[in-house]
């Protein structure tokens, strides 16, 4: 799959976005911890790869594996590293 640039941003920013919605909504967290938990995270550096599948894998998706990472039972690669 070739996406533009532009596009690839536009779908990380989006998808950061619900990440930082459902950290809120689900944890209770403040948007300052949801948004310190999303970047500072393996699961970003991840979503943030172009080579990567997570820019175009579903929020709920994305959501899980950050909560694993959360939670230590990491898996994330495609150069998010981790595992």
């Amino acid at each position: 799959m070739t996406v533009t640039k532009e596009d690839f941003q536009y779908m990380v920013e989006a998808t950061v976005s619900d990440l930082v919605r459902m950290l809120m909504e689900k944890t209770g967290a403040s948007m300052h911890e949801a948004f310190d938990t999303v970047y500072g995270s393996h699961t970003f550096r991840a979503l943030n790869n172009p080579e990567s599948t997570y820019y175009y894998q579903s929020p709920g998706y994305v959501y899980e594996q950050l909560l694993s990472e959360i939670k230590g039972n990491t898996f994330i690669n495609n150069d998010g590293v981790a595992q």
